[in-house]
């Protein structure tokens, strides 16, 4: 986003919003993270719900948020089962 857009108020588009989201939550996270249980993932799964239905009807329960521990990586995979398009 340049210095005149923030100014202007220019809209930006729904995914990149979501995107500045998911990274601020997960920098807040990271810098004070509880390692056994993150409590971030609840909200951030309904974020990504409501996001997403904006554009494809998703069942909520068919939509898995999870952390993962890979060797010293840290991933955050999310699922989500979309709808058959028939």
């Amino acid at each position: 986003m340049g210095f005149m857009s923030f100014f202007l108020g220019e809209k930006k588009p729904t995914a990149s919003v979501a995107k500045e989201r998911l990274q601020l939550i997960l920098a807040h996270e990271r810098s004070g993270r509880n390692v056994a249980a993150p409590d971030y993932l609840p909200q951030l799964k309904a974020e990504l719900i409501a996001v997403i239905s904006k554009y494809v009807k998703v069942d909520p329960s068919h939509v898995v948020v999870e952390r993962e521990q890979q060797d010293n990586l840290e991933v955050l995979a999310v699922k989500i089962e979309l709808p058959d398009a028939r």
